[in-house]
């Protein structure tokens, strides 16, 4: 092993350690709130810091086999790309959710006063939440469909039976039930999440600019219920800034990762693996910290239990 790899290999290390403290400190602070008092958006949080951690696990699990030299069967591989992939879409489907739901929060806000939208119910938010993965399930259930042989030329990283690149395929190689759900995967869990994203965070700060220009005035004025919509309207803003920075680290990520599944089977060198670590866990290793600290979930109050 030269120096470049031992250095990815421990700057991956740290990426996957921030990473996974920080989803640990994101569920907990969640759990610390009591499962019988969680709110809608909290519950959006606590789904997607755990399929975060999800992803974080079984990629590093499958980095220490791969390490050791571990031989894997057919359907452990298939397994261990299954879980994978299955925390990456679930991911990517929980973010959809928080996006539209801030926007939904957000929009006729002093219109609609105390009255709650259809997410603001838990059961609601439990359904959506149960949506997600089965959704996510289900997008993930054709890694088993897939095929793992590959040509001699194709093998760069190592020698494992169970190749890195769950798609696995070339320019001149890539088998047809991969390639279909290669497309599948680009369509339903990369381009069509960015575009709602994409919509919804544009809404979202069209919304934040209107109601900025017509809570200014408002500030001077005395009275109770001037007041009132003074300490809604900033604390609603100021949330939904801290999803916005999210969603501009999903965008950044996920664009990154379409362009990449767009031309990497044009593409051979040596750091492709590490290339795919560091974007797909760019947004999961990141988030949380955006979340927690931005909403005020990582204080020492949250950790005191009353």
């Amino acid at each position: 092993m030269d120096g470049s790899s031992v250095s990815l290999l421990g700057f991956r290390i740290f990426v996957s350690c921030v990473g996974l403290v920080g989803n640990v400190f994101l569920i907990f602070a969640i759990i610390q709130t009591k499962l019988s008092r969680v709110k809608s958006f909290e519950l959006f949080l606590l789904g997607l810091a755990t399929a975060n951690l999800e992803e974080i696990v079984i990629v590093n699990i499958y980095d220490i086999m791969i390490l050791e030299r571990f031989s894997l069967g057919t359907w452990l591989c298939l397994s261990i790309k299954f879980l994978f992939v299955f925390g990456e879409i679930a991911s990517i489907f929980f973010t959809v959710l928080i996006s539209i739901f801030r926007y939904e929060k957000l929009r006729d806000a002093s219109k609609r006063a105390n009255l709650p939208v259809y997410l603001d119910s838990i059961r609601s938010a439990w359904m959506v939440s149960g949506g997600c993965v089965m959704l996510s399930t289900l997008l993930s259930l054709p890694v088993f469909l897939t095929d793992l042989q590959s040509p001699a030329e194709n093998i760069t990283r190592n020698s494992s039976n169970c190749p890195s690149n769950f798609f696995q395929g070339s320019e001149k190689f890539c088998p047809q039930t991969n390639c279909y759900y290669k497309y599948l995967f680009i369509l339903m869990c990369n381009l069509l999440p960015l575009v709602i994203v994409t919509v919804t965070s544009c809404l979202t700060i069209t919304v934040l600019v209107s109601q900025g220009k017509t809570v200014t005035p408002e500030l001077g004025v005395s009275g109770s219920n001037h007041c009132d919509k003074k300490s809604k309207s900033p604390w609603l803003q100021r949330s939904t800034i801290d999803v916005l920075a999210a969603m501009g680290l999903f965008h950044v990520a996920w664009t990154l990762s379409l362009i990449f599944q767009l031309i990497s089977n044009s593409l051979d060198f040596p750091f492709r693996t590490e290339i795919e670590f560091f974007i797909s866990t760019s947004y999961t290793s990141i988030s949380p910290y955006v979340y927690g600290i931005g909403g005020h979930l990582f204080s020492v109050k949250i950790f005191i239990k009353r």
